[in-house]
Order: C-alpha cells, then sequence, then structure tokens
C-alpha cells in the first residue's frame, strides 16, 4: 500500500506553520521548566542547592535533569569554579532569557486567572 502521509507541515487556516514551536514545547512542556527558567532569570545566577531551595517539591534528579536539557538546547550557561568545595553556577543565555521575557505575559495571564 502506497504511502499516504504528507511531507508538508501541518499549517493552521491561515497558512501559519507552527512546526517551529515543537520543540521549543517539548522542552517548556516538561516538569518544573518554566518554573526553572523563571527563577535562573530572576538572579544573575544561581548555585544548584540555591535552585532546590525555590522548588522544594522538586527532586533533584528532576531538577539536574532539566539543567541538562537547558543546557543542551542553549538556554543555561554551566560555570564551574575550579575552588574546593567546587562551585556550580548556572545561569540564562540570551536564549534563554528571552524564552523567560515572552513567558511573563503567560505568567501573568496565569496569576490574574488564578
Amino acid at each position: 500500500m502506497a504511502d499516504t502521509t504528507s511531507s508538508a507541515p501541518a499549517c493552521d487556516v491561515d497558512g501559519t506553520c507552527y512546526c517551529p514551536l515543537t520543540g521549543v514545547i517539548d522542552t517548556l512542556s516538561r516538569k518544573y521548566a518554566m518554573q526553572l527558567v523563571s527563577i535562573i532569570g530572576a538572579h544573575d545566577s544561581l548555585r544548584f542547592a540555591e535552585i532546590e531551595a525555590h522548588l522544594p517539591t522538586a527532586s533533584t534528579s528532576t531538577i539536574s535533569k532539566r539543567l541538562d536539557e537547558f543546557e543542551e538546547a542553549g538556554l543555561v550557561s554551566r560555570t564551574q569554579y575550579n575552588e574546593i568545595p567546587p562551585r556550580v553556577e548556572y545561569a540564562l543565555t540570551d536564549e534563554g532569557d528571552e524564552i523567560r521575557s515572552r513567558l511573563e505575559p503567560l505568567l501573568e495571564w496565569a496569576t490574574a486567572n488564578s
């Protein structure tokens, strides 16, 4: 039987293609992702324990996994200092900060409608 799937991107009625959102939505829809962007963005940089303190219901492994994903996606930078004890700080990249600023209206809406 012939393949009947279309290779053309699925678009809305007005012709707008929302395909580029797929990766962003996949990243930001994960547990604690949007909260992490907001928390890190509210500070110049944070150490892991400081991030954990802002998300007491999140497990250490979940926070660590999100930070790794964000670093791979170019949203967060990780700086390791050669000190004893070792110190690692996380900060939003320019792209991460842009996402944070675009999430602010959503946060305002959620606050007003909760």
